[in-house]
């Protein structure tokens, strides 16, 4: 996206008032009573395993995060219409996200209602999904379209960034997560969360900015401040779904998933020689060899260094050995260390 100033700032402005205007007219969320959502024995655990699912199925048919965000918004404003039983919650729930993108995604990128059905191995029939299409429509007086918490996370990136355009580039030299991207997970998993169903999606999306804007820099409160004003926001609402935000993200430790990615940084890379030639566990980079005692003599691994011994581009030490500490023939004089890695930034 390319930012023009004052020009793009007041366009975002305008598209941020509309927003605003839509989110007052239509916003609706479920109200928990007695432990469940308001005229239904749905529990907040059942609906926040039906969100996730939700996601993980916009995953698998290649949907944007709108789709997703605003298929959830759907979901919780017929929720909050009509009493629902608990076994038509996940007919409810794809529907909601079928009709989510048959307003946000391109054609070609929707597949027919029986193969998504098919991939998302729920049981329902073509049928069943028609019929609760007409029920949402009819519920919610077919104007689904209504503004979505990832939508005002971009509409908040995009003011912050025109407006201050050296903000992305020194963000991204202490942190490179002055993202979208980011805020938008972030944004994802908080919508499962049914302490935060009381907030609207423009409070939810500035309660995540925010947090991360404090994290990077000392003066976030200026920055801050702006955003509140335009947003016209509660500022008692607001600390409110800040705090509870922080603490719901500080839970799920999404500083680093339990699957994270490395990647090898090549800049400090350097040769050294293996002094002790005893300590055999301590050589990294090449096979590893482990003493089994008695006859068996020592057991070698199929362990190689990376993509160099699987291009052939190192070849293993050759290396003769009887018993521990006992190392007969020359040991290659340098060998590359386990290489230093860091974790793929988010």
């Amino acid at each position: 996206m390319k930012y023009c100033g004052s020009e793009e700032n007041q366009r975002l402005e305008r598209l941020l008032r509309d927003n605003l205007a839509r989110e007052m007219r239509l916003w609706r969320a479920p109200i928990l009573k007695g432990g469940c959502i308001q005229g239904s024995d749905i529990a907040p655990s059942l609906y926040q395993e039906m969100v996730i699912w939700l996601r993980e199925m916009s995953e698998m048919f290649k949907f944007g995060s709108e789709t997703f965000a605003l298929g959830v918004c759907v979901l919780n404003r017929l929720l909050a219409t009509v009493k629902a039983q608990s076994k038509y919650l996940k007919c409810m729930a794809i529907t909601s996200l079928i009709l989510a993108a048959k307003i946000n995604e391109e054609d070609e990128v929707i597949a027919s209602v029986k193969d998504l059905l098919a991939q998302s191995g729920c049981n329902f029939s073509t049928a069943e999904i028609l019929r609760m299409e007409r029920i949402i429509l009819d519920k919610l007086h077919w104007d689904l379209y209504t503004a979505t918490p990832v939508d005002f996370v971009y509409i908040f990136h995009g003011l912050l960034v025109s407006a201050r355009p050296h903000l992305a580039l020194a963000a991204a030299q202490k942190r490179p997560c002055f993202q979208a991207s980011l805020w938008t997970r972030q944004v994802q998993h908080c919508m499962a969360c049914h302490q935060l169903w009381q907030f609207k999606g423009s409070t939810l999306a500035l309660a995540i900015i925010t947090l991360e804007l404090e994290r990077l820099m000392p003066d976030w409160f200026s920055f801050f401040s702006d955003l509140l004003r335009k947003a016209q926001i509660e500022s008692t609402e607001f600390i409110c779904c800040r705090e509870t935000v922080d603490e719901y993200l500080s839970s799920l430790e999404l500083s680093l998933p339990t699957n994270a990615v490395y990647i090898l940084h090549t800049t400090d890379l350097t040769l050294r020689a293996y002094e002790d030639s005893g300590e055999t566990d301590r050589r990294r980079g090449d096979r590893a060899r482990k003493w089994k005692g008695g006859n068996r003599g020592w057991e070698v691994d199929d362990f190689y260094d990376g993509f160099g011994c699987l291009y052939n581009e190192v070849s293993p030490m050759e290396v003769e050995v009887s018993g521990p500490g006992d190392l007969k023939g020359p040991l290659q004089a340098k060998v590359l260390p386990c290489p230093p890695l860091q974790p793929l930034l988010r």
